[in-house]
């Protein structure tokens, strides 16, 4: 018995409507699991402590990420999911297993279980469950990665939500225990070494991932489509495993050593692959805007500003003075719509769009049309565009 054409659209409805239905109620129901276990084993009042304590570290890491995402902003309501995946589906499961490896620890290592869990088990299991999210979403939804910069991000946005339900536990217990302390002990301590020291440690270590599923996005080649997010993954998992190593067996001197001359380097080595990215984003925007101008897609006078990212903070700054913050919001709609465009139409050039390209295309291109016509509509905002200064 076959199915019909429209019986299967129906089935595809219903499950596009299921699915994040079911997701919600279950990443709701671990995060009251992990609340509840937190309360009844340190108490509300030391909750509290540590999740105001982890606001601090966790607003400036998710700022940073916005920061960086600002050709192509990602859609937010996945950005949300990626956040709380890490702060509650992530953590509950490596909770689960992270208890697995201490049990076994204890059987390998004659009753000492929480190196071995520490050390290895912890960052094979987090490393895993955070990047479940970054590789589903990329085989799910492949036209949200446009490259490296993109797997970073949902990596770096999931791993932050991750550190901020781990933070919260921490500043708890380390607050039942010696209060808030000073410098040397305590809360404040202990916020000096995770919040101004190390925020970044965790989407650190899974932007590896990150960096992984970014290349695969990428390239042409199959194999290296496979072996990048492996890659990326093992190397999440092998820094994990060497700042753990440093926080609990080695000596503060092992912690100085790891921090400076391997931590600081691969942080500043990522943070200039990221501003090569960027660069590289601006190249292949600058490149397509011509073309689509001559499609009539875009004004040709337009294609200067859409062309930086200073051109068109300039042209919505303008449009705010000058019309409003509506039209502005309607020409910011407009600029993201022709990047979108823009880097689809490369990486159909290059043969990594994949299946459905011609029809992620025309949605595009349909939704550029329909961003620059109600940027049209409200009034003055394109006519500003003449008098923001070319760059």
């Amino acid at each position: 018995m076959t199915t019909s054409p429209a019986r299967k659209r129906v089935d595809q409805r219903r499950w596009t409507v299921l699915l994040p239905v079911v997701g919600l109620i279950t990443l709701g129901t671990c995060g009251l699991i992990l609340l509840g276990l937190g309360t009844s084993k340190i108490g509300v009042g030391p909750i509290l402590v540590g999740a105001i304590a982890a606001l601090v570290p966790v607003a400036a890491v998710l700022g940073a990420f916005l920061w960086v995402d600002r050709w192509e902003p990602e859609p937010a309501k996945i950005l949300l999911l990626a956040f709380a995946w890490g702060a509650c589906g992530a953590t509950i499961t490596s909770l689960v297993f992270n208890q697995t490896a201490h049990v076994l620890g204890e059987l390998i290592n004659n009753g000492d279980g929480s190196t071995f869990a520490a050390v290895v088990g912890a960052p094979i299991v987090e490393e895993a469950t955070k990047a479940v999210f970054v590789v589903a979403l990329f085989l799910r939804r492949r036209e949200e990665f446009d490259g490296v910069v993109d797997g970073i991000v949902y990596a770096g946005v999931t791993a932050a939500g991750f550190a901020y339900t781990e933070n919260i536990y921490y500043f708890a217990r380390v607050f039942v225990d010696s209060g808030f302390g000073d410098l040397s002990s305590g809360v404040v301590a202990l916020f000096v070494l995770r919040g101004v020291l190390s925020p970044f440690a965790h989407p650190l270590f899974t932007a590896m991932t990150g960096i992984g599923v970014g290349i695969a996005a990428m390239t042409g080649n199959r194999t290296l489509r496979w072996v990048a997010p492996v890659l990326g993954y093992l190397g999440a998992a092998g820094l994990h495993s060497l700042w753990n190593f440093s926080t609990t067996v080695g000596t503060g001197s092992t912690f100085i050593n790891l921090y400076f001359l391997i931590m600081v380097p691969i942080f500043a080595g990522v943070v200039w692959l990221v501003i090569w990215q960027r660069r590289r984003e601006q190249r292949i925007v600058a490149r397509r805007l011509p073309e689509m101008a001559a499609q009539r897609w875009i004004a040709s006078s337009e294609v200067t500003l859409l062309a930086s990212l200073q051109g068109r903070r300039r042209w919505r700054r303008a449009v705010r003075r000058k019309v409003g913050e509506q039209a502005a919001r309607a020409v910011a709609e407009y600029q993201v719509a022709a990047t979108e465009l823009a880097f689809l139409r490369h990486r159909i050039q290059l043969g990594t769009a994949g299946a459905g390209a011609e029809k992620r295309h025309a949605e595009l291109l349909e939704a550029l049309i329909a961003a620059r016509q109600a940027a049209v509509d409200a009034p003055g905002a394109l006519k500003a565009a003449g008098g923001v200064r070319r760059s």
